[in-house]
């Protein structure tokens, strides 16, 4: 038994030496003209320079692009690529759990189009809301999933080097929740410094919280007064006419129009077409102050 067990040891120790000491053989040198996914000389849609056999996309999403739409758009200019971060938590009875999320899919299109030389990188669903185990923050809540504050930042730092490596020049945060601030603002100054001037990354708060004297839409348009009653949801008009814009199922229009339930801290919202006249105007308030925003973090940065 004990030979048959020294020659087992041996034969691992011969292996392994001779593991360590074989020539690693490389594999074929890649074709520098391939892209896409493929080898160029296997098809030449696999090629850097192929034309797009496609119209330009209109979309603004680089999910929704092929690499070729995205390479045209980069080469057209769109060089500046916003990050959005939303959120899975508790929203009172009415609204879906990724209020967030669905608010930044219109609001993301809607900055990316005003802007003009903008794409949007797919939203980041999940994000910090509080301490998983033992629970805190909106974890509490049935349908809550949370990030740990250095996975948020991993992720955001990996999103955004993948950007700059295509060629995107202005990598721009916005945070559709309170909790997701301090992050993209931690890892805006990092990559930034470490980047030293290749490109260009900031966060924009006052997305998300607006910056004082910003006018109320809801009130220049009549809808909401003074005194009017809080309902003390996590919720508010606001919120959910954006949401209610992007999809009215994610604020489950119909059945509270059916349980006359369509109402939220006195402002009613059975009349679907002047709800979504308020939602637009609300969008594009927000997003003009953002574009604004991003221009002037863009032009100073150029500046200093």
């Amino acid at each position: 038994m004990n030979h048959l067990l020294a020659a087992f040891g041996t034969l691992i120790v011969l292996s392994t030496a001779f593991s360590a000491q074989a020539p690693q053989q490389a594999g074929p040198a890649q074709d520098p003209r391939s892209m896409g996914g493929g080898d160029c000389a296997a098809n030449p849609y696999n090629c850097v320079d192929t034309p797009n056999p496609l119209p330009a996309a209109t979309t603004v999403w680089i999910e929704e692009m092929t690499w070729m739409d995205v390479r045209d758009a980069l080469k057209a200019g769109k060089t500046t690529a916003i990050i959005s971060t939303g959120g899975m938590e508790p929203n009172g009875p009415w609204l879906v759990t990724g209020k967030h999320n669905y608010v930044l899919r219109t609001n993301c299109d809607v900055i990316a189009r005003k802007l003009g030389n903008a794409l949007c990188a797919p939203i980041v669903k999940l994000v910090p809301e509080g301490r998983i185990e033992p629970q805190s923050g909106h974890m509490i809540s049935p349908g809550t999933i949370s990030m740990r504050e250095e996975t948020f930042q991993a992720l955001l730092t990996d999103i955004a080097a993948s950007l700059k490596q295509h060629g995107f020049k202005n990598i721009i945060f916005i945070g559709d929740s309170g909790g997701n601030q301090k992050g993209q603002a931690v890892v805006a100054e990092k990559l930034t410094a470490q980047w030293n001037g290749t490109a260009f990354v900031a966060t924009i708060p006052e997305y998300y919280t607006a910056p004082p004297g910003t006018p109320n839409v809801l009130r220049q348009l009549g809808v909401t007064t003074e005194g009017m009653p809080d309902d003390g949801l996590h919720d508010s008009p606001g919120i959910t006419l954006n949401m209610m814009l992007t999809d009215p199922k994610s604020i489950r229009y119909d059945e509270r129009v059916k349980a006359g339930k369509a109402t939220i801290n006195g402002v009613s919202l059975a009349d679907r077409s002047k709800a979504l006249e308020w939602a637009k105007a609300i969008v594009d308030a927000r997003a003009d102050r953002t574009v604004a925003l991003i221009k002037k973090a863009i032009e100073t940065k150029k500046a200093s």
